[in-house]
């Protein structure tokens, strides 16, 4: 009865996990939820008084599908501001959420048989979306040692005369590592002279940890040409349920088939949401980012020192975004038995690295007060060690 092409899409991981876990919550059960990567702050004030005023002015019709004329102006001044990359406002297209940018750019960009390079561990919904779009996932497999990030030897290596694209996340979901400017002119020189396209995912980028951010595209003129900067407010300005994203791209082509796409799909994304969007882009709330950048951190030094206490744990520090990719290979090589008997016998949410296509780790958000952080590391701790050796017995 459905299409075929749905045999190629599988259910969210994550949101299941986190549906579950509120189901359970629904129940009366002290469930502590580690799954959901979204901010435990509210959206700043200043957001919310722009969708007011917004409201009261009557603007609630329909827009430009690829967003007002203000709004990409904002998104422009922002790309400068801080990400040293030029672009016009026609280079600018705002989708419902960054989830809905990928969506649009695979679907105008992927053909039958197309090769996309993405290096594990990597955002579920990646391979999905490709697999959806008729192309082919290319994995190149990174770890603990080189801080999940892919080397341009490895990246030379996966390149066949099929490849039309590299994914790029930086700072990594699930992983948190973030590529250091010397790193991108490594991928860089291996990508010069090839027509890959390059899909740089930089939802986190203002959630930094002792580290400098880097645009891909600022590298050098070959890789601005290539790149598709994709961004939004979601999780630096805890936006989650607004659904704003964007994507820039010097190509008119590209970016003239998307907006077809959008016009024939969702069109504009809601007007409200793009009115209160200004503020942010414009650098208004950035007290607020940094507040809560700092307190990230916060969790983050913690929760580092709390697993990397425990027996057969490890995590490698996050330098962005707000999750640890833990390792539990000396445990189990089984993430998803893992998770589900964590969450049955201690009520404590995880993702199974599986998900992630990593399999012996699992992710943790740390995007909750410190107190259920303590708390849940310290069950994830007792369940370990009460149940460490059947765990092995059991892979």
């Amino acid at each position: 009865m459905l299409s075929k092409r749905m045999d190629k899409l599988s259910p969210s991981l994550t949101l299941e996990i986190t549906a579950k876990a509120n189901e359970l919550k629904e129940q009366g059960k002290n469930i502590l939820s580690f799954s959901a990567g979204e901010p435990d702050f509210d959206t700043p004030t200043r957001i919310k008084d722009e969708a007011k005023l917004a409201l009261d002015r009557g603007f609630t019709k329909y827009t430009a599908v690829a967003g007002i004329t203000p709004l990409k102006e904002a998104i422009v001044n922002k790309l400068q501001r801080d990400n040293n990359l030029t672009y016009q406002p026609s280079d600018i297209i705002v989708s419902n959420g960054a989830k809905h940018s990928l969506f649009n750019l695979f679907q105008a960009l992927i053909d039958d048989g197309d090769e996309v390079i993405i290096p594990a561990p990597y955002w579920v919904t990646y391979p999905e979306l490709i697999k959806y779009s008729g192309g082919v996932p290319v994995f190149i497999e990174t770890n603990d040692i080189n801080k999940f990030k892919i080397t341009a030897e490895q990246l030379h290596r996966a390149i066949t005369p099929k490849t039309k694209m590299l994914i790029l996340t930086t700072p990594s979901n699930p992983t948190g590592s973030v590529y250091s400017k010397e790193e991108l002119e490594d991928l860089a020189r291996v990508l010069k002279d090839t027509n890959i396209f390059v899909a740089s995912d930089e939802m986190y980028e203002k959630l930094i940890y002792e580290t400098k951010f880097v645009s891909t595209a600022s590298i050098n003129r070959d890789m601005f040409l290539r790149t598709i900067t994709i961004n939004g407010l979601s999780k630096s300005v805890a936006m989650t349920g607004w659904r704003f994203g964007y994507l820039a791209s010097p190509n008119k082509e590209l970016i003239s088939a998307m907006n077809k796409l959008q016009g024939q799909s969702t069109s504009n994304i809601n007007s409200i949401t793009q009115m209160a969007a200004i503020p942010a882009l414009n650098g208004e709330v950035d007290k607020d980012i940094e507040s809560m950048r700092r307190a990230f951190e916060s969790r983050a030094l913690e929760a580092v020192e709390l697993f990397n206490h425990i027996p057969g744990v490890s995590v490698v520090a996050p330098q962005g975004a707000f999750y640890l990719f833990v390792n539990i290979k000396d445990i189990s090589n089984d993430s998803m038995k893992f998770a589900k008997d964590l969450m049955e016998e201690t009520g404590v949410a995880v993702v199974p690295g599986i998900g992630f296509g990593s399999e012996g780790y699992f992710r943790f958000s740390f995007a909750t007060d410190i107190s259920m952080i303590r708390d849940g590391i310290r069950r994830i701790e007792k369940f370990i060690r009460y149940s460490g050796d059947s765990l092995v017995e059991n892979d």
